[in-house]
């Protein structure tokens, strides 16, 4: 225990004498998390449409009033030509040309079917898959409208389904709630990957390797040395970055947090591991930095972060199973947004240790054979 203290006192002497790293660990990861929380978000607003409109009626203005007062849909132009409004399209002026067309509120009023048109530019295919479920759910919700003033006239009683949606955990469908749980996963992950993977590299090309090698201190303490020093650093970071989610973005802790810090000790010896096996095939910094950033894209887009992990094919699905961020990622958005507790997490918790147990001796055996 005393050569492992000696070596932890000489690492965060290293690390905070390293004036250059300072911002990098305590405050980049600070700053990311204000900046990408606010940013990485799904929400349209503002979309610039084009209104053909041949109907003309009460019924056709009432339906794009109710588009502008979304907030979703803006108003650019208007004609009675479709091609125009195609064309403007084209110019990435509008992303949608709305045609209402001629008896609308004819039919609409009459119970007959009714066919709205909406021309969607569709090159982003994510933006334009949310153009059409807003558009389509403004109409729907307006053609029910229309549907019980025509029944209360006519003292109908038709007979129908009440659809009353009920949004659990986040009744808002707010994007921050849902994000800032995955950001903070993304940056924890990155301080543990690669400080722990570049700083034994940054010894071999300062040549010190060697003179550690040559002391008295075990494989293991000599790992304990390098891995412990930051993975205090992430729970760290992991815990001021809580503190700005609670209380700079109304994140719930619904669920235990100290449940969440033993989850995340886990996982930080994870992604540890595998900075440290990266650190064992690389000869530089910029190598290892490489390997760790060409992990980190795979892991970050397959982890559920963006697209949902449903939505993928379902060879995508299966690897994400060896996937440490998205299991991660989906443990803290249970405990914190839904209260789970270790009876729902165990599983993916026992896929996080199973991980650590694989590519943890693995590191180590590979660094005791680089080193000769």
């Amino acid at each position: 225990m005393r050569s492992i203290k000696f070596l932890l006192q000489k690492e965060f002497l290293q690390i905070f004498r390293n004036k250059g790293m300072l911002p990098i660990i305590f405050l980049m990861p600070v700053i990311q998390l204000v900046v990408l929380s606010f940013a990485a978000t799904y929400e349209l607003r503002e979309v610039d449409f084009h209104l053909v409109d041949f109907d003309h009626s009460t019924a056709s203005r009432q339906l794009v009033n109710k588009f502008q007062a979304t907030g979703y849909f803006n108003l650019q132009d208007h004609s009675q030509d479709v091609n125009e409004g195609i064309s403007q399209m084209q110019m990435n002026e509008v992303r949608l040309v709305l045609v209402i067309p001629e008896g609308f509120e004819r039919d609409l009023k009459s119970g007959q079917p009714v066919s709205v048109q909406m021309n969607i530019d569709a090159v982003d295919g994510s933006t334009a898959g949310l153009i059409q479920a807003y558009g389509r759910s403004i109409i729907q919700d307006f053609g029910s409208e229309i549907s019980v003033r025509a029944n209360q006239v006519s003292n109908a009683t038709a007979p129908g389904i009440a659809i009353i949606p009920a949004s659990w955990y986040n009744p808002n469908l707010d994007y921050i709630k849902y994000m800032v749980p995955g950001i903070l996963v993304v940056l924890v992950s990155m301080i543990g990957m690669f400080l722990s993977g570049m700083n034994i590299v940054r010894e071999r090309e300062m040549g010190t390797i060697e003179q550690l090698n040559v002391t008295p201190l075990k494989r293991y303490q000599f790992i304990i040395g390098k891995l412990l020093p930051f993975w205090i650093i992430a729970m760290f970071e992991l815990a001021i970055g809580l503190i700005i989610a609670h209380f700079g973005f109304e994140i719930p802790f619904v669920g235990s947090v100290l449940l969440l810090f033993g989850i995340a000790g886990i996982y930080l010896l994870v992604v540890q591991g595998l900075g440290l096996f990266i650190s064992t095939i690389t000869n530089t910094q910029q190598q290892a930095m490489f390997i760790a950033w060409f992990l980190m894209v795979v892991f970050i887009l397959m982890g559920g972060l963006f697209t949902p992990i449903e939505s993928m094919p379902g060879w995508a699905q299966q690897l994400t199973v060896a996937n440490p961020i998205a299991h991660f990622i989906k443990i803290m958005r249970m405990v914190l947004l839904k209260g789970a507790g270790w009876a729902e997490v165990q599983n993916l918790v026992g896929l996080l240790f199973l991980m650590s147990v694989v590519i943890l001796p693995a590191a180590i055996l590979r660094y005791r054979k680089s080193t000769g």
